[in-house]
């Protein structure tokens, strides 16, 4: 079978164009003792891969021009010379962009053995579930009683957390883009949401919390960024995850109302889901029943084929996704 993988042919200024993406063959090898071969069957796109474009220093290393890219998949084992793995295994990784990874046993996880559709585990039960969980209950500290802003509602990682801040006991406020991501985050069971091109966030956010929030869920940075600390009541939380509003400009933080993280006594924590990986097994205890019981949904934008990724990557930046934007091979 054919092996392809998107390489980073150049570095790009401001949103990324399909000239900053080549499809090429990579070179087809016996496996060496230790090593894995497996068939990817389904690729994620995330916003944070935006900044491994860049040639700056971030908390995972730039893709190198002219190498392949990489990012989260899951796919079927189809070779083995590890003990560890057997052909058929269902397996996670951070090899995508390409149709096949090989590498040493250690870059392979095997996924848990809950009954769920192989795609979760990039979903509610991967890296975007993981995400939302750890950063509302152990960066922000949310419990029961708070009210909760999330931007991006829509998204992957909002639509979690948003049904998880519910499942917890708390009200909840998403922002998101259009009529139709605004009804899908109230049908999540959000207590209300905001349509971001309809009207000011600050304005919006007064509206749907007229007491004000205790803690916010940033993915969008910008408008939101300021909606929420105009918002925020004594001793609120911010836990920043992602800035996708400035990803392909650096600018949008006009900081307006920053002055207020004194007098509110505003704790802000940026963070990465993996500071929490000795705690997973909390995650897919609780993620797991959640998605069992209903209590947390999934929705995903799917494409199809190799080919189609760059174009699934680019639309996380256009608003083209509802919930998990995904590429099925």
């Amino acid at each position: 079978m054919t092996n392809r993988a998107w390489h980073l042919k150049s570095r790009p200024q401001g949103l990324p164009t399909m000239d900053n993406f080549e499809l090429k063959p990579l070179d087809d090898r016996a496996l060496a003792d230790g090593e894995v071969r497996v068939r990817n069957g389904w690729l994620s796109v995330d916003p944070y891969m935006r900044g491994r474009m860049n040639d700056v220093k971030s908390y995972v290393p730039p893709f190198e021009v002219g190498a392949p890219m990489e990012g989260g998949a899951v796919g079927k084992v189809v070779e083995s010379r590890s003990p560890h793995f057997a052909e058929g295994e269902t397996v996670f990784h951070m090899m995508g962009w390409r149709e096949e990874a090989v590498a040493a046993a250690e870059r392979f996880n095997k996924v848990p053995p809950l009954p769920v559709a192989d795609q979760e585990w990039l979903g509610n039960l991967g890296l975007t579930g993981a995400t939302a969980y750890f950063g509302l209950l152990r960066v922000a500290q949310a419990k029961e009683g708070d009210i909760v802003f999330v931007s991006a509602a829509a998204g992957a990682v909002g639509s979690a957390v948003v049904q998880i801040a519910k499942a917890k006991g708390m009200t909840v406020i998403g922002s998101a883009g259009g009529a139709e991501k605004v009804a899908w985050v109230e049908a999540l069971g959000a207590d209300a949401a905001i349509d971001y091109k309809a009207e000011p966030v600050v304005q919006g956010l007064q509206r749907a919390a007229p007491k004000g929030i205790d803690v916010y869920f940033d993915n969008v940075g910008g408008e939101h960024l300021d909606a929420a600390f105009a918002a925020a009541r004594n001793n609120a939380r911010f836990a920043i995850c992602g800035m996708i509003e400035s990803y392909n400009s650096g600018s949008g933080h006009a900081f307006r109302y920053i002055m207020r993280v004194i007098a509110a006594r505003i704790m802000l924590k940026g963070f990465i889901y993996t500071d929490y990986l000795p705690e997973m097994g909390d995650f897919y205890r609780d993620m797991g029943g959640w998605v069992a019981s209903g209590k947390v949904k999934g929705r995903e934008t799917v494409r199809d084929g190799i080919e189609a990724a760059p174009e699934a990557f680019l639309d996380l930046f256009r608003g083209g996704n509802i919930g998990k934007m995904l590429v099925k091979l």
